[in-house]
């Protein structure tokens, strides 16, 4: 049947629009994504909107409703999270607080019904029926093959963290009060129908998490009902809350959010320090002292101010004229904190060198490059007055992906490798080729060459074609 894709403007519906839903064969079945690539990923979940006009009309700017009425959707999203779930999920422990928040919005703000310690079923299935509670699942792609299978592809798609939670909500009931968020949200429905109401925001792309009251949101500027198998996205900033309609068992949707303190202010912040360090080696005007007393002024003076403007104009020239790599931070945060490559079993050949060991005489290629990061940084191993540039690679192949998003039990060592400055052509070389010979790689010597290739071969990083 056709699908009708919905750009939530002032409520009305747009025209429809003819799609062509991609289908590939799953480890457990037939998906009605398609998991050939990240991107194909992305525009099979937006189908039928085209890439390009969601980042074009859409990201960042305004809410989009997808509605569709496809029978295989509906019943792949009804198996990405069900409410009958949670009685399996409750038997493998799972804690208040940590793994499930229990609430209900009761005139216009949060009542947190939470208990204390390991969550039991049968309790749970009171508050929710009785108590006309929602649950709150976190970050269920710990627990949800499917989920995490969407996820992992989606992060090396926004080559950002992307995170999830499911909300189930029995009839006439609404779990949170009006609201905005600091993430990018793709909400997708998957049992039941949820009656959602969006307004605009009082901070456009927000940092932070917010509730907003009532009497200040005013009216909603869109309103619709959610039924399985449709989508709706809003940018991070848009004020939302939703019920679900009287007369309805339950819904359950999973919202799946992305682009936390990704910002450009994120990545001026975490390149500046750099690059002030290093322009401050050569010169010298950066490196001569402050003006005696400048830090006990009530306000910087304006000698003070226009000094700090010129070495910013400076520093701007000095960015424009370079290659190097800059953002060292938010890389190292993104791969460390990222899901593992999607796999079924226990994913012991991802951590397994195979193939042919490489040679001088290999051709050769990354694995995994959706994975890789390639930074420069200081030589953590040197104090600060000696510390000499390094090459680092990280991964994300050794991650564990039963902490992803969960804070304090998130991973704490990064995997990977690092090399000496002098070998970062060579690896962008391979980083860049699809095949590359290793007696091209520009090293000094062949030793130099075998030694680079077998070390990211023994890191399951490398194979030999």
């Amino acid at each position: 049947m056709p699908k009708k894709a919905k750009p939530v403007e002032n409520g009305k519906e747009e025209g429809a629009v003819a799609s062509k839903q991609a289908k590939v064969e799953a480890a457990g079945g037939l998906s009605a994504l398609n998991f050939d690539s990240p991107g194909g990923l992305f525009a099979s979940l937006i189908s039928p909107i085209k890439t390009e006009t969601f980042f074009k009309e859409f990201w960042e700017q305004k809410p989009l409703l997808i509605q569709r009425d496809d029978p295989a959707l509906t019943t792949y999203y009804q198996s990405l999270f069900r409410l009958t779930d949670l009685k399996s999920l409750c038997s493998q422990g799972v804690y208040y607080g940590r793994d499930v928040n229990v609430c209900r919005c009761v005139l216009g703000k949060k009542k947190g019904l939470n208990r204390v310690g390991r969550v039991h079923f049968l309790q749970l299935r009171k508050d929710f029926h009785q108590k006309r509670a929602t649950i709150q699942f976190h970050q269920p792609q710990r627990f949800k093959d499917e989920l995490w299978r969407i996820q992992e592809k989606l992060e090396c798609y926004f080559g950002s963290l992307v995170g999830s939670n499911v909300y189930m909500t029995p009839g006439g009931a609404q779990g949170l009060p009006p609201h905005y968020d600091d993430v990018e949200v793709f909400i997708l429905q998957l049992e039941g129908e949820k009656h959602w109401r969006l307004y605009p925001p009082t901070v456009a792309l927000a940092r932070e998490y917010s509730v907003e009251p009532e009497s200040r949101i005013g009216m909603p500027t869109h309103d619709f009902t959610l039924k399985p198998g449709d989508l709706l996205y809003f940018p991070r900033g848009t004020i939302h809350q939703a019920v679900t309609p009287p007369g309805l068992a339950h819904s359950t949707h999973v919202t799946i959010s992305t682009y936390q303190n990704s910002s450009w202010g994120d990545f001026l912040l975490d390149s500046m320090p750099g690059l002030v360090f290093d322009t401050a080696k050569e010169d010298m005007a950066l490196r001569s002292g402050i003006p005696l007393q400048l830090l006990l002024q009530v306000e910087t003076p304006t000698a003070a101010r226009r000094r700090l403007s010129g070495f910013l104009r400076s520093l701007a020239d000095r960015l424009e004229g370079t290659k190097e790599l800059l953002s060292s931070d938010m890389k190292k945060d993104f791969v460390l904190h990222r899901l593992p490559p999607y796999h079924v079993g226990d994913g012991s050949e991802l951590l397994t060198p195979g193939g042919k060991l490489p040679r001088l005489d290999s051709i050769v290629s990354l694995k995994f490059k959706d994975h890789i990061i390639l930074t420069v940084g200081p030589d953590q191993d040197q104090s600060d007055e000696a510390q000499e540039k390094m090459v680092y690679i990280y991964h994300s192949l050794q991650n564990r992906r039963e902490t992803h998003m969960m804070g304090k039990e998130e991973e704490t060592e990064t995997h990977g490798l690092r090399f000496p400055l002098s070998h970062v052509e060579a690896l962008k070389q391979i980083w860049n080729s699809s095949a590359i010979s290793v007696k091209d790689l520009k090293l000094t010597t062949d030793a130099e060459k075998e030694s680079l290739v077998l070390s990211l071969w023994t890191e399951c990083l490398l194979q030999v074609l």
